[in-house]
């Protein structure tokens, strides 16, 4: 009796004790395991290591002589595909050593694929899963006493989510980066055994049978937990840098002629960002603005039959969508060209309204995550908006939402309030939806930590500020120097046409083909244009400005399809070169008529046709 031992092996439909001796063979051990999991001897795989290391097999040596000793733990793998419940063997691989971070990276996919569909991460975060991530500091020559090749506390490498590190950047850094949060809950003794990347949910779980459903009935098993909002310590995207200034001055200039603020979708790629460790930085290369109706306070969005042919052909250019952008502008001073600073720390950052929006979009593009059981966590998706400063100049301000907002959003849970916009409110429950209790926590006139129900609730709780910024040396991604003019801005009478496109082509005086059509815009009005769209033979065109290739630029452009885009300008523009009609200004000359908007010259500012003061400044036409 004194050998006797009980050995635990855990398998996806759970745990069973497996009584044994000492000097059993390890064949005899199987069989055992075998019939009390009710496999055959060859439909399972034993492993001393949850890892899938350290297999057991069918041999004559005993157990001592494998060193498995009464109370160890051995995990049992069936050799097929497993199901649903095959979800509880797996884990968070082991990602802080740096000598074994691109091996853990894969077996933790392996193991993912074989308990659901294989997901497929974006190329940055494939990246930066196979990164060392450690930060090296240099010898300290005051404090160091060892010699050049040893290691202290002063100098060893610090690793990438070290608080006291980030706090001492200039400027601080308060979040850190997605994937150094990663690093953080795979590191210490336990590599991550327990640790999880699940989804928020605010719904009532469904299938459950021991009562009526809601509102006749609930139970704790089906009801979802209550919500405690906390400061998020991670941000998915660390820094947003549009390539070059022209991209914000076109977007901007909307708002300049007509006084209404503007929305657009931000096109580029997610890169490595070197300023925070294992960061990640979303790069604009061009901005498309979608159909829209906007005032001097206001922003409705309209639907866009071309939203899909706008994702196909940015994907074809190897761009993205990586966020959102809006303005909040109003004119301070139209003589010197200030505008007012109403967003800071005693008013708001974002509303309630625009946090539900931002929330809304990131939801629409999740980020995937191969250590997430649903397959996604959170959202790379960014917003970006373009109010006033403290210098009551244009400033650039980026955010997310953290994703308990994302989850109230997604659940419905969330709702603006009418006359504080700084406020959100939690919903209350009703017959028709079960909305689980969200607190958050502020501290009262004597420091004291208070709970608070979040009805109403500061949306400060539910925002995380990411540096916007622009690069020293442009970076051009469409190489044109002239401007074609941007989709579903007809208010402003410039229209996307093959007269604006016989207007275009004079202009442009570069013998270089691919810097003519390397333009954004022009390559969606190609594809889009009703006349004569594009879309099947483009193809070729797109790869040559995507690589930068001037062959193959020069190659599409000796097909019929140029050829008949060339014929259709030189028709609209009335002499066969296209060329004659266009004066020094880039329009048509054509005599100034009443129907048409004109702008005030003494503030710029774009009036409504048919009026003889200016509505901006009030100054007379003439």
């Amino acid at each position: 009796m004194a050998e006797s031992i009980v050995i635990r092996v855990q398998s996806p439909d759970g745990m069973k004790k497996i009584f044994a001796t000492k000097r059993e063979t390890a064949a005899l051990f199987l069989k055992k395991v075998a019939k009390e999991f009710g496999f055959s001897t060859n439909g399972f795989s034993i492993y001393l290591n949850r890892n899938k290391t350290g297999e057991i097999v069918s041999q004559n040596k005993s157990l001592s002589l494998l060193k498995i000793k009464h109370g160890d733990m051995l995990y049992l793998f069936p050799s097929g595909v497993p199901g649903p419940s095959g979800e509880v063997m797996d884990v968070v691989a082991p990602l802080a050593s740096s000598s074994s971070s691109s091996s853990s990276s894969s077996s933790s996919s392996l193991s993912r694929g074989q308990s659901g569909p294989q997901v497929v991460e974006d190329e940055i975060d494939q990246y930066l899963a196979k990164q060392d991530g450690k930060i090296y500091r240099n010898r300290d020559p005051q404090l160091c006493r060892h010699g050049v090749m040893g290691k202290c506390v002063h100098c060893v490498p610090l690793e990438p989510f070290d608080e006291d590190y980030l706090n001492h950047l200039d400027p601080p850094v308060k979040h850190m980066s997605f994937h150094a949060y990663i690093r953080k809950l795979t590191g210490g003794a336990d590599k991550g055994k327990f640790a999880a990347l699940e989804n928020i949910s605010c719904k009532i779980k469904s299938g459950c049978e021991g009562h009526p459903p809601w509102p006749e009935g609930i139970c704790t098993k089906c009801q979802p937990s209550a919500i405690t909002l906390n400061r998020q310590k991670y941000r998915h995207v660390d820094n947003i840098m549009f390539e070059n200034h022209t991209i914000a001055d076109r977007f901007l200039d909307f708002w300049r002629k007509t006084g209404n603020q503007r929305m657009g979708y931000l096109y580029g790629r997610y890169t490595e960002h070197k300023d925070i460790p294992l960061g990640i930085r979303a790069e604009v290369a061009a901005i498309y603005e979608p159909p829209q109706i906007g005032t001097q306070n206001s922003l409705e969005l309209l639907d866009d039959p071309k939203a899909a042919t706008v994702e196909e052909i940015a994907a074809k250019l190897g761009l993205c969508k990586v966020g959102w952008i809006f303005t909040d502008l109003m004119s301070e001073d139209t003589r010197i060209g200030t505008v007012r600073y109403g967003r800071h720390k005693d008013s708001y950052f974002l509303s309630a309204e625009e946090c539900i929006t931002a929330g809304d979009f990131q939801n629409r593009h999740p980020n995937s995550c191969r250590l997430s059981p649903d397959g996604h966590f959170g959202s790379k998706y960014v917003t970006v908006l373009a109010t006033g400063g403290p210098d009551n100049q244009v400033h650039f301000e980026g955010y997310q939402v953290s994703n308990q907002c994302m989850a109230l959003v997604r659940d419905e849970c969330l709702l603006p309030c009418r006359d504080a916009p700084e406020l959100g409110y939690a919903k209350e429950s009703s017959t028709e939806q079960y909305v689980p209790d969200v607190f958050y926590k502020d501290k009262d006139k004597f420091g004291n930590d208070i709970t608070y129900l979040a009805r109403p609730l500061p949306v400060e709780y539910l925002i995380i500020d990411i540096t916007t910024t622009f690069p020293k040396d442009p970076v051009y991604t469409f190489t044109s120097t002239h401007r074609f003019p941007i989709e579903n801005r007809d208010v402003l009478g410039e229209t996307q046409d093959f007269h604006s496109l016989a207007t275009y082509l004079s202009q442009c005086t570069s013998t270089v083909f691919l810097n003519i059509v390397s333009d954004f815009h022009l390559l969606l009005f190609l594809v889009t244009n009703e006349v004569m769209p594009l879309r099947d033979s483009i193809g070729l065109l797109l790869d040559a400005v995507k690589t930068s290739n001037e062959e193959l630029a020069q190659t599409w452009k000796k097909s019929e399809q140029w050829a008949t885009i060339e014929q259709l300008c030189s028709t609209v523009g009335g002499q066969p070169t296209g060329l004659h009609d266009y004066g020094a200004i880039g329009g048509p000359s054509a005599p100034a008529s009443t129907s048409s908007m004109w702008s005030c010259r003494h503030c710029t500012f774009m009036n409504q046709p048919g009026t003889e003061l200016c509505e901006m400044c009030s100054l007379p036409r003439s």
